[in-house]
């Protein structure tokens, strides 16, 4: 199940700007990145059902971090890492831009990166310990 941590109305009041026409499918992509580089890490309280976070301020955080993210792909104009993938030296007129050969897979591309402004909304001071516990790996 997906789970999606912010609206479009989240995202527009996080960035005091009017949403692009597809901010949902880009809130939905900086959701499953999340998921997979963050939040999957993290120990807190989650619905049985949704998975999404239970606790109000937990909920806020990762619907902030959800729009930084978006924010970010928006930003950089690529949230796939396609834009970056597989070049190693091009020249348009005298501009040069070079990237190592062995680099094509796009991964270390910005629209690959966990947006710097995430780790802002996920370390607020109210985000105590009993709420949200960032990095924790456990063995079941």
């Amino acid at each position: 199940m997906v789970r999606i941590y912010a609206t479009a109305e989240q995202y527009e009041a996080y960035t005091g700007t009017t949403a692009p026409l597809d901010i949902d499918a880009r809130l939905a992509r900086a959701s499953r990145y999340l998921d997979a580089t963050v939040f999957r890490t993290c120990v807190y309280v989650a619905d049985a059902v949704t998975g999404l976070p239970t606790d109000a301020v937990v909920a806020a955080a990762f619907a902030a971090a959800a729009c930084a993210q978006a924010e970010w792909g928006v930003e950089v104009g690529d949230v796939t890492g396609a834009a970056g993938a597989g070049w190693g030296n091009v020249a348009i007129g005298s501009v040069t831009l070079g990237r190592s050969v062995t680099s094509v897979s796009g991964a270390d591309s910005p629209g690959r990166q966990v947006a710097p402004a995430v780790r802002d909304c996920l370390t607020a001071p109210d985000l105590t310990p009993d709420r949200l516990r960032l990095g924790a790996v456990t063995v079941w």
